[in-house]
């Protein structure tokens, strides 16, 4: 439940109210230290057994956990994939179905964009695709194929994912979608808190990445269009808006060969800004204060913070492979291209040519879109139409 790992943990917990709301109580099990700082200011029951070991995350107090607990339940939902929880989800599923003759827990899988086939198919993974294929044939695909139901953040997800394993056989397949709270009212206790983390920005015009600094994100591609469109952006007299990317991981290798990459470029470097993860006000005061979002990610399962965007009234500036980019198109929330150079390059082109007028009608757009498909209300009512096995927005 580590926020710096991802969205998942954080989809999660924007359920929780809304879930309330419709007589639904959630309890997590979870291989998390019970020490955990982020763990102190949850609303959900957290039952945090202590980090698991290795790569494969094996924890021996799972499965006394998962024996002693799990007839409390209605539904079960394994979260994520590739690891020892959903290996021992699906044994408890088979002996709990065996030992309570059909009223056993319904069993549900969200696999958050773990079968998507880019991660078979990534150059720089082929080592890990062999080792999928086989932990596939022998382990993962008995959970898929013998759960009650797959969840799906979007209908992109739940279509990609037929493309990647054999035998691949879901009961069912549910859209449930995804999605956040209406974020709380600008205020400039926002725009402060989130200044003091950033100084050097001086409040001028900025570009917002918010996200994971990750290889699949193609921050490499962003920086690179940034750096070549500045310097013929300023060489005709015009300004550029600053590139702020936020978010954990500028310490591993790949952080590190972006700040190189960025000091190559000494006039550019001054444009572009680290403020680290950033959450609360912080986070709130960046989305408000931006221009607009960019993600130009090689793989993105959804994208929670494309979504928060949305809800600030940003247009995006999104990869057509962020797997609701189709909603963004057709609301005309942001603009859509290629996850390359030349994408990238259209991306920061096609914004900057915009007129005011246009970017605003835009940002008008993407609150729009916000409420008609991510406001966590409605996305809580599906996940309760898939807990009850009714027919949701899904392709079943």
């Amino acid at each position: 439940m580590d926020p710096v790992n991802g969205g998942p943990s954080q989809g999660i917990r924007n359920l929780d109210h809304s879930m309330l709301e419709l007589g639904v109580t959630r309890e997590i099990v979870c291989q998390d230290n019970p020490d955990s700082k982020y763990l102190n200011k949850e609303y959900l029951q957290i039952h945090a057994i202590g980090e698991g070991k290795g790569i494969w995350r094996y924890n021996k107090g799972l499965k006394g956990w998962l024996k002693e607990n799990i007839h409390r339940f209605d539904v079960v939902v394994v979260n994520g994939l590739w690891l020892y929880h959903s290996y021992m989800a699906s044994k408890m599923m088979e002996k709990t179905r065996k030992k309570r003759d059909g009223k056993a827990p319904r069993f549900l899988v969200m696999p958050h964009g773990m079968l998507d086939p880019y991660f078979q198919r990534a150059k720089t993974r082929r080592l890990k695709a062999i080792r999928n294929w086989f932990y596939w044939k022998l382990v993962e695909r008995h959970l898929i194929n013998n759960a009650d139901g797959l969840l799906f953040t979007c209908e992109t997800e739940l279509l990609l994912a037929r493309e990647t394993f054999w035998p691949y056989h879901p009961k069912k397949e549910y859209n449930v979608g995804y999605g956040i709270d209406t974020p709380p009212v600008f205020n400039n206790g926002m725009r402060v808190t989130f200044q003091q983390l950033c100084p050097a920005l001086k409040g001028e015009p900025y570009l917002l990445f918010l996200s994971r600094i990750h290889p699949k994100k193609g921050l490499d591609l962003l920086i690179q269009c940034y750096i070549e469109f500045s310097k013929a952006v300023i060489s005709s007299g015009e300004k550029m808006p600053k590139l702020v990317i936020a978010g954990p991981g500028i310490e591993t290798p790949y952080g590190q060969q972006l700040i190189k990459l960025i000091s190559q470029e000494p006039e550019a470097a001054k444009d572009i800004f680290f403020p680290g993860m950033i959450t609360g006000d912080a986070k709130w005061g960046a989305f408000y204060g931006c221009e607009a979002f960019i993600l130009p990610s090689h793989q993105e399962n959804f994208g929670i913070a494309v979504v928060e965007a949305l809800a600030c009234n940003k247009p995006v500036l999104i990869s057509n492979q962020v797997n609701i980019w189709t909603e963004i198109k057709n609301g005309e929330a942001g603009i859509v291209e290629n996850n390359n150079l030349t994408g990238v390059l259209n991306l920061l082109r096609k914004w900057l040519a915009m007129s005011m007028e246009d970017k605003t009608m835009m940002g008008n757009k993407a609150r729009l879109l916000f409420e008609k498909e991510f406001d966590i209300s409605k996305i809580a009512q599906n996940f309760v139409d898939a807990f009850n096995d009714k027919k949701t927005k899904a392709t079943q």
